[in-house]
């Protein structure tokens, strides 16, 4: 690498700079974690990627997060692990493939299971690795070395595994039970799959006549197609109005099946008519109440989404259709009473992006209330997880406690085959809900079972169902660390430290997790739980692709660079789960927030440049740390106000504050390191004392050894150059397995802090003081200052020579009282009053006649944005947006036109 301050270039240039880095990081294999390291293990298990994604925000934003944890407990001492790895993704993978093959002329069936995975397989070995590639243009600090995929040798074990071992307990059961069915995509869907929309329908009212002709009772229902598998009419049993009516029977209408009237508590009297059609097939509700009555299930559906044979004269329609034919049928035969608009919520599949139906289906199944019962023990307990923001907790706990049997098998080929046997010779080669099986490890396992309970003629076909992709990703913190094994890793690395992830998935992952290694484990998998919130677009919208407002990293990275994208996400966090705001100009794919970090990139860069240059080709390690006795006023300073950074950096991060940290960051080198040191020591480097000078250098050097170090979790790729340029080190070594800087309490002195900021805020008055006179940079000025405090007045004495070297004044004079009141420019910071004497200094006449013609236009301005806004024809008929606008620059006029007003008033007393 480099070893003199020339090869450092003049101008930062992310793009070879960044590949550069990822690549040597990846063959020096710097982040392998170390199974067999004493060091206290700290391990993070990457939120697994679908392997059918690509890099979006989101991904960028969480693994920005990850990577500062990662690289700050790896600089702490911990023998860090990121795991990295991607999801097999069933139906994603699958429906990109049946798209191919439609395109081809051919569906899944023409080429068989075994062609169709041998496909599967080939499509993820040439197009899976996307988003993977991907992650490594974010520099992400991960072990690629224990990279995992959920469906693997090693994970499709720990699969088998939890459902053999689940079933044996009888925890997993096939059963007929109401499922979320997709038309489109064919398969069931559990209700994490399902997203609830406000959509207008309408509520149709319908007749069902008593079975003796003494009457009818009216029901209202939103999904009409569905009254021809009623099986009862519900009413409250305390509802007065039909009391004398329990245990009677209605004509159902179109069908002509005579129906119970039924008692229930779950209906509300005071909803509707009181009445409410009971469906038991067809809606999840009328499903436990047909348990509770042991009603008859009736299903009027095919799982395509046309009516069966039980639907009568409407079979062979699509549901919808059917919808419209069914509510004319009732029409015509009198037994519609109404319709109204109604405003109501359908459930619809995130995948098959079309409304679920509610479907009577035989499906495997994972008893839920023990697994959900030890996750709540642990969150009672002191095993956690602990959820940071500590509001999630609610949340997931509520979830628990709320959980149904966990629907885990789909209807797909692609994933975790159900490791089920059917003995179809019972049955003639058809499974049915009632075709005898076993649960096996194997097919030889499954046909020695199947043997000694069927007899050595049994022929067996396996379950075609795969298992929910969440299956396998609840055993994700264990299984990539080599569960059901206990290996190593397994030994040093689990339970894992953090789980960072977005609040959209508690339900789908994080309450799985705790579910199945609670079980299986006996431990909770992570100790912390943090949860970070949404990126939103420059409209404050949540970015998504449904809603194409999206925006591509990588666009952003090739502008940019890889830092100031994840420095500009980090930095946008006002707290822990708060959501963040990107502003991006998609004409020109520029973005301000990402621009505000590149600019802090070069800042960085440019001030590095100035240090290394001015340390006689010197190594901080050469040049040795000052000795205290040695240091001055400005060395304490920024010996203080780093190491006081440090200490509150390493709290920051710890408490998940990272938004906070990479602000302090910013404030810290931008302002105290950047703008105020480097401009105080500058006299010292081009001075003749050369004691003062070294002093000068050390502690420059000192300094910004440190800050590169600080700032390498958020920054890895700009601080790794630097460092190697500052240390004059080779390629063999990297920052990014430095130690992180331990912060010395006995240099940070805040008092030293806050007399520092009084001459601090003295120098910038004093240069405000020079722009409102006008002056020209290089003219010198006489400056009073003038304080009843004799604390002031000596740390003013102390810090003169830097207020003169900054603000160009050859005469400085600091008072008590002032004998006369000079003709001046004065300003005033903390007790001190600060005054520019302008005798001799400037044309007073000319300074008066332009702040004169500047007050007189600021009151012209003034008198026509009043004007406007005392007109109503203006307030009333322009848009607000306007209307806004004028009063925020009429105000801003305001406060122009008074401080004018003071410059005059002061420079004619």
């Amino acid at each position: 690498m480099t070893t003199n301050a020339s090869q450092l270039q003049t101008q930062y240039s992310p793009a070879a700079t960044e590949v550069r880095w990822q690549k040597l990081w990846e063959e020096s294999s710097a982040f392998k974690a170390n199974s067999q390291s004493s060091a206290e293990p700290y391990c993070i298990v990457i939120p697994p990627p679908n392997v059918t994604g690509s890099l979006h925000m989101g991904h960028a934003f969480e693994a920005s997060l990850i990577d500062v944890l990662i690289r700050f407990q790896r600089m702490r001492g911990k023998n860090a692990l990121w795991l990295p790895g991607t999801d097999h993704a069933s139906i994603a993978v699958q429906t990109i493939l049946d798209r191919q093959l439609k395109e081809e002329g051919l569906s899944r069936y023409d080429l068989g299971r075994e062609k169709f995975l041998e496909r599967a397989w080939q499509w993820k070995a040439e197009s899976g690795g996307t988003i993977v590639g991907q992650l490594r243009r974010l520099g992400v600090s991960v072990d690629w070395s224990r990279e995992r995929f959920t469906m693997d040798e090693g994970l499709s074990q720990a699969v088998l595994e939890a459902f053999i071992q689940l079933y044996e307990e009888g925890l997993i059961y096939r059963g007929q039970y109401l499922v979320n069915w997709c038309p489109a995509s064919q398969s069931a869907v559990s209700d994490l799959e399902v997203e609830m929309k406000e959509v207008d329908g309408s509520l149709w009212h319908l007749r069902y006549p008593l079975s003796d002709a003494s009457g009818f009772l009216e029901v209202a229902t939103t999904r009409p197609e569905t009254m021809l598998g009623d099986t009862a009419v519900a009413v409250n049993p305390h509802d007065d109005r039909y009391q004398h009516l329990i245990g009677k029977t209605l004509t159902l209408p179109l069908v002509g099946r005579q129906i119970p009237i039924i008692a229930d508590a779950w209906v509300e009297s005071d909803f509707g008519t009181g009445c409410v059609k009971v469906t038991p097939a067809h809606d999840p509700n009328d499903f436990a109440m047909g348990q509770r009555h042991q009603l008859p299930l009736i299903t009027v559906m095919n799982k395509d989404g046309t009516m069966n044979e039980n639907a009568g004269e409407f079979e062979g329609l699509d549901r919808f259709e059917a919808r419209k034919a069914v509510v004319a049928a009732l029409d015509n035969a009198g037994f519609l009473v109404k319709v109204e608009d109604y405003r109501h919520s359908v459930p619809i599949s995130d995948r098959g992006k079309v409304p679920v139906e509610p479907l009577l289906s035989t499906q495997w199944f994972v008893k839920i209330e023990p697994l959900a019962q030890r996750a709540l023990e642990a969150l009672n307990g002191e095993e956690g997880p602990r959820f940071v923001p500590e509001r999630w907790t609610k949340v997931y706990r509520d979830w628990l406690e709320n959980l149904r049997d966990w629907c885990i098998s789909r209807q797909l080929w692609w994933g975790h085959q159900i490791p089920a046997w059917y003995a179809v010779s019972e049955t003639h080669g058809v499974v049915t809900d009632s075709t005898p099986f076993v649960v096996a490890r194997s097919a030889e396992e499954a046909q020695q079972k199947a043997i000694a309970q069927f007899g050595d003629d049994v022929v067996l076909q396996q379950d075609e169902d795969v298992l929910d992709t969440w299956f396998s990703s609840g055993l994700w913190p264990f299984s990539t660390l080599g569960w059901p094994n206990q290996t190593e890793d397994l030994e040093t690395f689990y339970p894992t430290s953090t789980l960072v992830t977005g609040f959209d998935i508690i339900f789908f992952w994080v309450a799985r997790m705790t579910m199945m290694a609670g079980h299986f484990t006996g431990k909770m998998p992570f100790k912390d739980v943090y949860i970070h919130g949404l990126v939103r677009d420059e409209n404050n919208k949540k970015m998504s692709k449904s809603a194409g407002n999206g925006i591509d990293p990588l666009i952003l990275i090739d502008r940019y660079g890889t830092d100031a994208l994840r420095y500009a996400l980090i930095r946008e966090v006002v707290g822990a789960g708060q959501d963040i705001r990107l502003d991006y100009n998609r004409k020109t794919d520029e973005s301000a927030t990402v621009e505000t970090s590149r600019n802090f990139a070069n800042k960085v860069w440019n001030a590095s440049r100035f240090v290394i240059l001015n340390l006689d080709d010197k190594t901080p390690e050469q040049l040795e740390v000052a000795a205290s006795d040695d240091l001055e006023l400005a060395d304490r300073w920024i010996l203080s106000r780093y190491h006081a950074t440090a200490e509150a950096l390493i709290n920051q991060i710890e408490a998940y504050d990272l938004g906070a940290a990479a602000k302090q960051l910013y404030e810290f080198i931008w302002g105290d390191f950047c703008d105020w040191y480097i401009e105080l020591v500058k006299p010292r480097l081009y001075g003749e004392n050369a004691a003062s000078r070294l002093v000068a250098q050390q502690t420059l050097a000192q300094v910004l050894e440190g800050i590169l170090r600080l700032l390498h979790p958020f920054m890895p790729h700009l601080t790794e150059e630097i460092w190697h340029t500052l240390n004059q080190v080779g390629e063999g070594q990297f920052l990014a397995i430095q130690s992180f800087p331990q912060p010395q309490s006995e240099l940070i002195q805040p008092e030293l802090d806050r007399e520092f900021q009084l001459m601090i805020d003295v120098i910038r008055t004093l240069r405000n003081l020079r722009a409102e006179a006008g002056l020209k940079p290089s003219q010198k000025i006489t400056a009073i200052l003038q304080s009843d405090s004799e604390s002031e007045r000596r740390n003013l004495e102390q810090s003169q020579a830097y207020i003169r070297d900054l603000t160009k004044t050859e005469t400085l004079t600091i008072v008590q009282q002032l004998a006369e009141e000079p003709q001046a420019l004065v300003g005033v910071t903390a007790t001190v009053q600060v005054l520019l004497p302008l005798a001799g200094l400037v044309d007073l006449a000319a300074l008066q006649a332009k702040l004169t013609r500047n007050l007189e236009k600021v009151e012209k301005e003034i008198k026509s944005l009043s004007g406007r806004l005392n007109s109503s024809n203006f307030v009333d008929k322009a848009p607000p947006e306007v209307v806004t606008e004028t009063r925020e620059n009429l105000l801003e006029a305001e406060k122009q036109a008074e401080l004018l007003r003071d410059r005059l008033t002061r420079l004619q007393a």
